[in-house]
């Protein structure tokens, strides 16, 4: 049985899942990236070998770092293979609860009650999550930002039940890879999405209005207050379709007009205009 945090999995192979195993790769930790996908698991290992590649050419990383990064870790399509005696589970499947629920319920069935079960989750209760697993203590919220590599923030999200020791092991965990984390109650949104998904929806409101340009409305938070990036920027670096998803389980959540995803969004998101991810957002990639 695990008892030190030395081994974790990762389940989804998606842009955050593959950010998550570089950043803890990176830290000396093994890590299982799982995805039923072969494809994924082979795009997630180009993008990881790709970024961390960068960091040696900037002068971030040795080569025998990288190399021992990528040495770390195991793709696998098998989840079985994928939670052998991890000491933390984090899960960075889309942002579905039904789906979330149950891969942290499959999740919970095949490891010791000691494995920390984080959801990176950027919007959905906690409580909601923790339904139907027999070891709610065990679930906190684990919300990093994207890019992972280069983003310095983890939401750390704590829920009625989640136990003093899941939330200490998870904040060094954190703090082991480089990271600032906050820890927040358990709430619709937490801190970072209920703030940053407003000011995204409001600079899309002005896209539709015509008011500026996305260059200039972005130009205008990162000079008249200092953002390192626009709002419409980053909402093509988040994905169109993840800010969609996020500002409709707020305003169901909340309420609120300032969660009311606007038209043009909609209208992207149908196009498949996603962002970076795509080629094509409120920017061209």
């Amino acid at each position: 049985m695990t008892k030190t945090l030395e081994k974790i999995a990762v389940l989804g192979a998606g842009s955050m899942g593959q950010g998550i195993a570089h950043v803890a790769a990176l830290a000396g930790y093994g890590v299982a990236l799982f995805d039923l996908d072969s494809e994924a698991l082979d795009r997630a290992q180009q993008r990881i070998t790709k970024n961390l590649n960068g960091g040696v050419e900037r002068g971030k990383i040795d080569i025998e770092k990288r190399d021992q990064a990528l040495n770390n870790i195991v793709l696998t399509s098998d989840l079985e293979i994928a939670l052998i005696q991890p000491g933390m589970v984090i899960e960075a499947v889309p942002e579905d609860l039904d789906l979330k629920r149950s891969v942290l319920q499959r999740a919970e069935s095949l490891v010791e009650p000691p494995t920390i079960l984080a959801s990176n989750t950027s919007s959905l209760p906690l409580t909601k999550l923790a339904e139907g697993l027999k070891r709610p203590e065990q679930l906190i919220g684990a919300h990093f930002f994207n890019p992972v590599h280069i983003m310095k923030l983890v939401e750390v999200v704590i829920h009625p039940q989640t136990s003093i020791l899941c939330k200490e092991r998870t904040l060094a965990f954190s703090r082991r890879l480089g990271k600032e984390p906050i820890v927040v109650k358990d709430s619709p949104g937490f801190a970072s999405s209920r703030l940053g998904v407003v000011l995204g929806l409001e600079a899309i409101r002005m896209v539709e209005e015509e008011v500026a340009s996305p260059e200039d409305i972005d130009k205008a938070m990162e000079l008249g207050y200092r953002h390192p990036m626009g709002p419409l920027r980053l909402t093509d670096l988040v994905g169109l379709d993840v800010r969609l998803s996020i500002a409709e389980v707020l305003h169901k959540e909340l309420g609120g007009e300032q969660y009311q995803p606007p038209k043009l969004l909609r209208e992207k998101v149908a196009a498949g205009d996603l962002g970076q991810k795509s080629g094509k957002g409120f920017y061209s990639w």
